[in-house]
């Protein structure tokens, strides 16, 4: 069991009998005397993909759901289902691009991503921390320093040293989206 006080990011929690995420966690603090601090909690349901903000009493107790990791592959893209593989018994299977779409900016062949699976299905995919991309096209360095703007080989759009030219491949943090430099 897990107490609402212990929920950290990436943690998986059961409530009602569905496995969700959690993506982020806030404590408040009580205002009045003898008031239990809550906890608020953004969850992801693994099985809808609906994120919702949810909130909880320090004493509340969780189970942890019967969800297994395991490692998979992208292999393609046909029409706008995208496939993959797990890495573990070689089973194909595939998602939709509205249930992933916020993995789609970080997805190349041969990504090896982390499936989540639940009672024996996969029902969640989650990135590595970074990825390395290819970048397609960025302006010439300029004498000014910062950064220039670039678009990578999946068309995400970063924010990149004036160093970087086309061609160069580079390290994207899948969390914030931006580039840690070369890869």
């Amino acid at each position: 069991m897990i107490g609402a006080n212990e929920l950290k990011r990436k943690m998986l929690i059961s409530v009602e009998g569905e496995p969700y995420l959690v993506l982020e966690v806030f404590f408040a603090s009580p205002s009045a005397r003898g008031a239990s601090t809550m906890v608020r909690a953004k969850v992801r349901n693994l099985l809808s993909n609906a994120v919702l903000e949810k909130s909880f009493k320090t004493a509340e107790k969780f189970n942890e759901p019967d969800v297994e990791k395991t490692k998979a592959s992208f292999l393609y893209l046909e029409s706008s289902t995208y496939h993959f593989m797990d890495e573990t018994s070689y089973e194909q299977f595939s998602f939709p691009a509205g249930k992933i779409s916020e993995l789609l900016p970080y997805l190349k062949e041969g990504v090896i991503l982390e499936a989540l699976k639940y009672n024996g299905n996969v029902v969640s995919l989650e990135l590595p921390p970074y990825v390395e991309l290819k970048v397609t096209s960025t302006p010439p360095a300029s004498s000014g320093g910062g950064n220039k703007q670039a678009t990578l080989e999946t068309g995400l759009e970063v924010r990149v040293p004036q160093y970087i030219q086309e061609g160069a491949v580079v390290r994207v943090n899948t969390e914030t989206g931006e580039v840690g430099g070369r890869a």
